[in-house]
Parts: C-alpha cells; structure tokens; sequence
C-alpha cells in the first residue's frame, strides 16, 4: 500500500462506491468497502475491528494520496469460520450450575429445574477455536494492505464516470450562458437607443422651463444611457465561460476552482440586472429576463460543481 495510486486527468464527482472480498485461510475472510460522497475536504472515517491500529495508519495514508475532497467511509468485515466446532467447557459449566443451585437454596426460591439454555448462553461455557488471533490480525492487515489499492482504484473509476456525466452537464450550462450573453448583445444596441429616447424626452419633459439646452439634455441622456450598458460585463461573461470550460478539460481536481469562478460569473449577471433594471422597452425587458435565466444557469452550474473533487 506504499505506493501513490496514480491520478487521472479526467474529473472526478466526489460520489462513488467500491467492494473487495478475500480468503487469508479456509477459517478467516475479510470484506473491505470504501463509499465516498460530498464534502468541503477530506473526511476519512473508518470502521475497523479492535485491533488494526496500524492497517488504520495504512489506510489514512493511502487515502490522502489517492483522495483530496469527500466524506469517505471505510469498513472492515472479518469473517471467520469454526472448522472443529463449538467446544462445552464442562468445569465453567458446572460452576454456573453450583451457583444457581446454591443461590436458590439461599434465598429459598423454588425451582422446578435449570434452563439449560441459560446456562449454555453464560460466558465462557461455549467456547469456539480461538488460537492465533493475533497471527489472524497480522494476516489478515497483509492481505488487505495488498488489496487497498485496487479498491480505491475501483472507487476511482465509478467517480470518474460520475464525473464525466457532471462535466457533459456543465457544459451544456455553458453553451446556454453563452447563447443568452450572445442573446442579451444583440439586443443591447437596440435597447440603449431606445432607453436614450426615453431618457432623453424625460430630461425635456423635467428642464422644460429651466431654459437647458437641447444638446446639453442629449449629453445628459447619453451618459445615463451609457451607464447602462452591459457590453463589458457581457465580454467578461464570455470570457469566465471559456475559462471554465478549459477547467473542465484540464480535468484533476477542480471543484474548488470553478466553485470560485462561478462566484464571478453571478457579479456579472448581478451587475447586468441591475444596469437594465430601469429599461422598460421591450428590448431591455426582453434584457432582463435573459439576465434572470443567466442566474438560474449559473445556479445550476453551482449545484453541479458541488459535486466535483
């Protein structure tokens, strides 16, 4: 279990699940499972019989180099079989015996006999073949340290494929945040000419009889039409698409990173609702609704990436 399971380019869901069983002898087995979900880092809980302190060490390791984020669950399941049977310690079982009858005497209780069931279910009366277990601990942390590895690479590979499916998922979100941004520039031009026109009538209508200059009310409306415009956020918008796609074929662990990214993604269509909010054209409507689907997209995207190492 010493050496570094290599890790593949392709992104990984944090979801994933893997199962070994063995044979250290005819009387002992084993059943090792892993089972990964979402968390922020790496949360390694392991169940293991009393006993395997230094298989835990071995397995804490070998995860933090195959594993950087989840809730990852590891149980150990010996199976052992009695080839020569139950064993009745007779001497044991004729102390319980003495006791009942000496205790019922005592305290004058009237017994019409003794439940041998009882008796038989009493500590050490039934013994079963017991020698070596401390061989049976060595033995078997041999046998699983070999086979780790492989689990985990079992495990790997289901969050692979979960992963592949979470990345074809976030792509269309992308080609869909991109269609709108792509949407939202055609209709700007055609928006901020019309939403200077109601600029400007409003300012006329408001310095009627302050004796302003029409070319000083156009300058006016220009630059309040001006401050609404969305072209920058639309280029950086198509700018974080590309990078995230190119994240995403980069593969490896970057949940963390397009968590980030997309942090970025919601100030833009932030900053475009809120600069055509007061567009009340049609094409500025039709604006704001694209910006209301951008944010949907993007929340989207979000609860995906969660699931990404």
């Amino acid at each position: 279990m010493s050496e570094a399971v290599a890790e593949g380019r392709r992104v990984r869901s944090m979801t994933g699940f893997a199962r070994i069983s063995g044979r250290v002898s005819d009387q002992l087995g084993f059943t090792l499972g892993i089972k990964s979900v979402n968390h922020r880092f790496l949360d390694p809980h392991l169940r293991l019989p009393s006993g395997y302190d230094a298989l835990e060490m071995e397995i804490r390791k070998a995860l933090k180099q195959a594993i950087s984020r989840g809730h990852v669950e590891v149980f150990l399941q010996i199976d052992r079989s009695v080839k020569s049977g139950l064993r009745l310690d007779a001497a044991v079982a004729r102390a319980y015996v003495d006791a009942f009858r000496e205790a019922a005497e005592q305290f004058e209780v009237k017994s019409t006999g003794l439940d041998l069931n009882a008796v038989l279910r009493m500590p050490g009366v039934m013994t079963g073949d017991t020698s070596d277990r401390t061989d049976d601990v060595e033995a078997v942390t041999t046998a699983v340290s070999g086979v780790f590895p492989q689990a985990l690479a079992e495990l790997n590979v289901m969050r692979e494929r979960e992963g592949e499916a979470l990345k074809l998922e976030l792509v269309r979100c992308m080609q869909r945040i991109r269609e709108v941004a792509d949407e939202v520039r055609d209709l700007r031009k055609g928006a901020q000419q019309a939403h200077f026109a109601v600029l400007k009538q409003k300012l006329i209508e408001l310095t009627n009889e302050a004796g302003i200059s029409e070319e000083r009310v156009m300058t006016e409306a220009a630059l309040l039409a001006e401050r609404g415009d969305v072209d920058e956020e639309l280029v950086r918008l198509h700018a974080h698409v590309d990078h995230f796609v190119a994240l995403l074929d980069e593969g490896s662990e970057v949940g963390k990173k397009l968590d980030f990214l997309l942090q970025e993604f919601n100030r833009e269509s932030n900053t475009l609702l809120s600069k055509t909010s007061g567009v009340v054209t049609a094409g500025g409507l039709r604006i704001t609704e694209l910006g209301l689907l951008l944010k949907a997209e993007i929340e989207r995207a979000r609860e995906q990436v969660q699931n990404l190492e």
